[in-house]
């Protein structure tokens, strides 16, 4: 390995079995492929841990770099980068799931990646995505693919007229989706235009109550560490706000919290995964989406918790034993984009805040820019 040489061993007795040859050692290297806030905070997690890291991004000023070992600048699916990156790595995870699957396939017999490509490859399309809660028991949203307008049209009239369709690769944050329906003229002509652009799906309107997210780990032993949910409230597709802990059941958090766990079992899955549901009224529960990444909605855990979703993340694909993920405080956690900037100073003026900025160097509408966990007593 890339780091052994350097190992501490006695500081490596201290942490780990020595019947654990899955582990990595204090001076290895974690890869990670993905230079912003995500990636960012990854490597401030595995240097707490005592690790390196490497990060492969295309943009020269992506925030991760401020605070890795080694930087390669360059495209996801530039082969010779991604070879570079493996040679550096003892381990390699992602920060976002529109990595390319065929360039980290090619790298797959020759170091561990965490979550697999599987995985991966699974949560890229809505499509496929969403066949896989089908398979899985797990409840949707009703759902149809689209290809052209006669697609279109047919789909809509079989969800009532209305529904929301989505690109099914790429969309983030709102981008890659339109609210359509059969009485309004311009979304028609916006929802025309996207599912003749690429393929989509049209998903059909929940009345749900509010939205939650699960966040969850799974360790190579195949242990399942799992967070509090968190209440999810978006603005024009963007995160906006989580507070822990959720105005919902026991029973609903019992039920989110199993279905988290069939997931990870079912995908074998190494890492941690943020799981979105929508909560309808009587407290069923539909899943929205999951990410094989540490996910928006669980920023809060750096704060409110002993060990966050960066370092339980970090834990999981080195093959160290996963941490407890109880909550320590009650809080609420805030994006803070574009504009939002303007209010760092009062910000930091407040006892309750805990601020994380991702030292990105230009402020844009809609950028996320950073965020701030306001904790409070558990109630």
């Amino acid at each position: 390995m890339p780091g052994g040489a350097n190992r501490p061993r006695a500081l490596v007795s201290l942490l780990l079995p020595e019947n654990n040859l899955l582990a990595l050692h204090p001076g290895d290297t974690v890869g990670i492929v993905g230079g912003g806030q995500l990636g960012r905070m990854l490597a401030i997690a595995a240097a707490r841990l005592g690790f390196q890291t490497a990060i492969l991004d295309p943009q020269p000023d992506s925030p991760a770099f401020q605070v890795t070992n080694h930087k390669i600048v360059a495209a996801y699916d530039d082969s010779k980068a991604l070879h570079q990156l493996a040679s550096l790595s003892d381990v390699i995870t992602y920060e976002f799931e529109n990595v390319p699957v065929d360039a980290l396939s090619k790298l797959g017999n020759d170091i561990k990646i965490h979550p697999s490509v599987q995985a991966l490859e699974t949560s890229q399309d809505r499509l496929v995505e969403k066949n896989f809660f089908q398979k899985s028991g797990i409840a949707t949203a009703l759902f149809f693919e689209v290809d052209d307008d006669n697609s279109l049209n047919t789909t809509l009239e079989q969800c009532g007229g209305q529904g929301i369709l989505k690109t099914r690769r790429f969309g983030y944050d709102g981008k890659g989706q339109v609210r359509v329906s059969t009485t309004d003229p311009k979304s028609l002509k916006s929802a025309l235009e996207l599912a003749t652009s690429a393929p989509c799906i049209l998903e059909g309107l929940v009345d749900f109550g509010c939205e939650i997210s699960i966040i969850a780990a799974r360790g190579h032993d195949g242990v399942i560490a799992t967070y509090d949910p968190a209440e999810n409230v978006h603005r024009d597709g963007i995160l906006r706000t989580s507070t822990v802990p959720a105005n919902v059941s026991t029973e609903t958090i019992k039920k989110a919290t199993n279905i988290a766990g069939q997931v990870l079992e079912a995908l074998e899955y190494v890492g941690v995964i943020g799981i979105e549901f929508f909560v309808m009224r009587d407290g069923a529960l539909l899943v929205n989406e999951f990410a094989p990444r540490v996910h928006n909605s669980g920023h809060w855990t750096e704060a409110a918790c002993a060990v966050s979703q960066f370092e339980q993340h970090i834990r999981a694909i080195a093959g160290l034993p996963l941490a407890k993920t109880h909550r320590l405080n009650d809080c609420r956690m805030e994006n803070l984009i574009g504009d939002d900037m303007d209010e760092v100073p009062e910000i930091l003026s407040k006892s309750d805040a805990v601020l994380h900025l991702y030292g990105k160097s230009e402020i844009r509408a809609g950028r996320k820019m950073g965020h701030v966990t306001y904790l409070c007593p558990q109630s």
